[in-house]
């Protein structure tokens, strides 16, 4: 099987949530295509287990220009100022908004507060990251494309994830309308839509879990036989970044192992 490369020499990508688990695995992926990489996150250093180095300093290491810009996603002036951090090196060209917050819990006991919270990451922040990208590239007059992280919960429901659920059906929606918007000004927003991926997002899953095809509980099976890796998710949201998909606009990409079909 031929093995997968992308070219982003001379571009600036942003990602958002990008020090640990996917969006790390987004941002060394461009990086080591060759593009300039802002890392906006709330934390610098890497969550993940066994990884220590920043994941700016990664990419620097790779041979590519990056920084890391601390951001607050659910602060709009804050989503602004990054994306006017990546005027520095020509504008953005491919903003990725993945920051996100799970938060698993019974409905029934959710606070107010505890909703609200996840909304204003996952909902707001990608608003927040499309609205200020798309400005910055129709005030330069250099269209780019941008990808938002859904859920395999953009379509389907799951126990005691309302509050979750409803923030990924709204990353659809959010891609969806602003691709519609946009299409006229050649800006094209597409999202991945990950499925069981083995990251430190979820607190306190681990690999056995996964592979325990018999604990439907937890999981149904999914048809690939394996968990998706933060890889499998970087590789398709670059390639909804590149030229090859310059026909593609308000998509939501399954990256799920065939999770959806059974």
């Amino acid at each position: 099987m031929a093995t997968t490369s992308f070219d982003f020499d001379g571009e600036t990508v942003i990602v958002t949530g990008g020090s640990s688990g996917i969006g790390r695995a987004m941002a060394t992926r461009f990086g080591e295509s060759g593009a300039t990489v802002i890392v906006a996150d709330v934390r610098e250093d890497p969550k993940d287990v066994d990884e220590e180095t920043p994941t700016h300093e990664l990419i620097r290491e790779m041979g590519s220009d990056a920084e890391y810009v601390e951001t607050d996603v659910t602060d709009r002036s804050q989503v602004e100022s990054v994306v006017e951090a990546a005027r520095e090196y020509g504008g953005v060209d491919v903003m990725v908004n993945n920051a996100g917050l799970f938060l698993e819990g019974d409905m029934l006991d959710l606070s107010p507060e505890e909703f609200r919270q996840v909304h204003r990451v996952n909902v707001d922040g990608v608003f927040f990251g499309v609205q200020a990208a798309a400005n910055d590239m129709l005030d330069r007059g250099e269209p780019g494309c941008i990808v938002n992280t859904a859920s395999i919960s953009s379509n389907e429901a799951q126990f005691d994830q309302v509050q979750y659920d409803s923030t990924k059906g709204a990353v659809r929606m959010i891609t969806r309308g602003a691709a519609l918007e946009l299409a006229e000004h050649g800006i094209r927003v597409n999202a991945v839509a990950p499925g069981q991926i083995a990251t430190e997002f979820v607190e306190g899953l681990t690999e056995e879990m996964y592979e325990d095809a018999e604990n439907d509980g937890f999981l149904k099976p999914i048809p690939l036989g394996r968990p998706g890796e933060p890889e499998d998710i970087a590789d398709a949201a670059a390639f909804l970044a590149t030229e090859g998909a310059s026909y593609i606009t308000g998509e939501l990409l399954q990256v799920d192992g065939g999770w959806q079909v059974c």
